[in-house]
Order: structure tokens, then C-alpha cells, then sequence
């Protein structure tokens, strides 16, 4: 399977769309701590992000934010329900790494639910380690896992 990756902005139709999904599924995943995490899940701080396209249009997507001048958070990673399995996340999340290196970040940060099982699964595989105390806003929740891989 052919897979392209494209950056786009924040605002790119085809983005929102899959970004509408990721919460959708999120809503249902998060429960009751659905609203704790959404107000840390908005696209306006976002200024790197990108679209996967198959043959089937855009499918996946992720990117990163600055936390500050060496550190980077991935954010907003999706792959839509019948393109699982075909190794887009990993794709997006390889770019999104080597993107967050060329604009000079030295580690990228991430936060993930206990809940998000492939997601976990992702990230251990693809060398993130498991963060001893969760960043920022997750410091303390439970139901957070808080990675982090140096570039």
C-alpha cells in the first residue's frame, strides 16, 4: 500500500474530519474523563500536523506541539477504523519524529489513556519509554500514561 504523508495546517478540511472521529471515539473510550482530556486536545496551539492518504484519501493523521525549546508533545493521532493495521500510525508517528528533529527538538512527550491499548502498544514498539511521573496537566491522573523518546 502506497501511503502519503502531507503537512498541513490546522484548519485543513481533511484533518478536522479525522479529528472529529478521534474525539468521537474518545468520548466513548474516555467515559467520564472525556472532558478532562478534550480541554488539552484542541487544534489552535497545533502548528505541525500531518495527513496520511491512501488510495482510499486522507486516513491518518498526527503531530507535535512545543512544550519548550527541546521538548515536543505528539498530539491528535488518529488512523481511521478501516485503515488500522496497515502500519499508517507508525508512518505518521516516524514523520512526526523526524519533522519535530528538524525544527530542533531533542525529545518528543506523550500522553496517552490507560484504556488505549494500540496506542500503547504503538509507542512501546516504536522506542518510547514509560515517564516515572506523568508531564504537565496528566502529573497525578491515574488513568494517564505519559511516554517520552529522545530524537
Amino acid at each position: 500500500m502506497r501511503i502519503l504523508l502531507q503537512r498541513v495546517d490546522n484548519k485543513h478540511p481533511e484533518l478536522l474530519k479525522l479529528v472529529h472521529q478521534l474525539d468521537e471515539e474518545l468520548k466513548i473510550t474516555d467515559g467520564d474523563d472525556h472532558d478532562f482530556y478534550d480541554q488539552y486536545n484542541g487544534l489552535d496551539d497545533i502548528k505541525h500536523l500531518l495527513l496520511a492518504y491512501t488510495e482510499n484519501g486522507a486516513t491518518a493523521c498526527g503531530g507535535f506541539k512545543a512544550i519548550d525549546s527541546t521538548t515536543a508533545e505528539v498530539k491528535r493521532m488518529y488512523t481511521a477504523q478501516e485503515a488500522r493495521g496497515k502500519g499508517l500510525a507508525r508512518a505518521v508517528l516516524q514523520e512526526v519524529e523526524l519533522w519535530a528533529k528538524q525544527e530542533g527538538f531533542e525529545r518528543l512527550v506523550l500522553e496517552t489513556g490507560v484504556r488505549q491499548y494500540s496506542a500503547i502498544a504503538l509507542y512501546q514498539k516504536t522506542g518510547y519509554q514509560r515517564m516515572e511521573e506523568n508531564y504537565g496537566p496528566y502529573k497525578g491522573v491515574a488513568e494517564s500514561l505519559c511516554f517520552s523518546k529522545l530524537l
